[in-house]
């Protein structure tokens, strides 16, 4: 693993027994889909967050990454995953190309590229995609390809895909990405302004299925490039 990697590995709170110990509160909170449970517990969490945070980095909760941005919680990271993959039952099905909107620290993308072929993740803030994507190198993340761009416009080049997760609030289901997923596909998305709540379309040849899940709280998606 890279030099950061090893720096940073950590014993203790930063420890793969501090992930494990994560892994089964996942259990617990009702997360079915190993694969999933897998990426999460081989993801070190805590080389995506400032050094001073890293002892809360195992912890249920989202943190600060800059630029008025989060790092999800680990549940809701594993808990998207699960619904991109189908996989309420712990049956999953395989993924192959995935749109993230909303890279940010490249936590929830480093999740998707161990459960899919390819990660296309797009994140308006530009300091955020040079950051994030030094780190993934650095981590030898190699399926995500980072991108700079107003994500509610999809990626329409690398169209269609298995699954679309949106890291961000937006009050309603953004049109232009329903045609780039793939038949059979789902996308993941918390919906709503002051009160959010988690959202997942399915595609079904021309037929879109809205369904919505529990409430969930998420920093809002903002139009435009910065």
């Amino acid at each position: 693993m890279a030099e950061i990697m090893n720096s940073r590995a950590g014993i203790g709170m930063t420890s793969a027994r501090t992930r494990g110990r994560m892994v089964e509160r996942l259990r617990e909170l009702g997360i079915k889909d190993e694969m999933v449970l897998s990426a999460m517990g081989e993801v070190p969490r805590h080389l995506f967050v400032d050094q001073a945070l890293e002892s809360r980095a195992y912890e249920d909760t989202a943190l600060p990454i800059g630029f008025g941005q989060t790092i999800s919680n680990p549940h809701i990271v594993a808990r998207m995953a699960e619904l991109a993959r189908h996989g309420e039952t712990g049956q999953g099905r395989p993924l192959g190309r995935v749109l993230e909107i909303g890279l940010g620290c490249g936590y929830q993308a480093t999740v998707l590229a161990k459960l899919a072929r390819e990660v296309v993740s797009m994140e308006r803030i530009a300091a955020l995609v040079g950051k994030t994507r030094v780190r993934l190198r650095e981590l030898r993340v190699n399926n995500v390809k980072p991108k700079h761009g107003d994500g509610m416009n999809g990626a329409r080049d690398f169209a269609p895909f298995d699954a679309i997760v949106i890291a961000a609030a937006f009050g309603e289901v953004p049109q232009v990405l329903l045609p780039q997923l793939a038949d059979g596909a789902r996308l993941v998305m918390p919906l709503g302004n002051q009160t959010q709540t988690l959202c997942v379309v399915e595609r079904q040849g021309d037929t879109y299925t809205e369904r919505l899940l529990e409430g969930v709280k998420f920093v809002p998606l903002l139009p435009g490039v910065a």
